[in-house]
C-alpha cells in the first residue's frame, strides 16, 4: 500500500518594519524550517519598502539580533532594523559636554531648587 507524501506544515510568522512615517506587521504563512530571509521574501515586504536592503539590514526576533538563515518558529515576529540616524551614545556624550542633565526618558531635568 502506497502512503501518500504528507503536506508541509504551515506556520504563521508576522514580518515587521518600521520607518518615522509608518509601521508595517504582515502576517505571513511559511512552511515550516523556513529562514528568516525566507519568510521576508516571502512576505513581499520590500515591494512596499524598496529601501530595505537584506545584505546590510539588521534583522532579529522579537528585539533579538538574529541572522537571516536562523529558523522561524509560529508565532515569531521577524522584525527588520532600520539603521540608526544618530548614534545613542554620542548623543549621551554631546550632552554631557554641553553640561545638560537628563532624566530617564531623555528630557531635560528641572534645575535644583535650593
Amino acid at each position: 500500500m502506497a502512503h501518500a507524501p504528507s503536506e508541509p506544515v504551515v506556520i504563521r510568522v508576522e514580518i515587521a518594519y518600521a520607518r518615522p512615517d509608518e509601521q508595517v506587521i504582515l502576517p505571513v504563512d511559511v512552511p515550516e524550517g523556513t529562514t528568516l530571509e525566507q519568510a521576508i521574501c516571502q512576505s513581499r515586504i520590500q515591494e512596499r519598502f524598496p529601501e530595505i536592503q537584506l545584505q546590510t539590514a539588521k534583522v532579529g526576533i522579537f528585539g533579538k539580533l538574529g541572522k537571516l538563515s536562523a529558523t522561524v518558529r509560529p508565532g515569531d515576529r521577524v522584525e527588520i532594523y532600520r539603521p540608526l540616524l544618530a548614534d545613542p551614545k554620542e548623543v549621551r556624550k554631546k550632552r554631557a559636554a554641553e553640561g545638560k542633565r537628563t532624566r530617564k526618558g531623555g528630557g531635560d531635568l528641572e534645575p535644583d531648587a535650593t
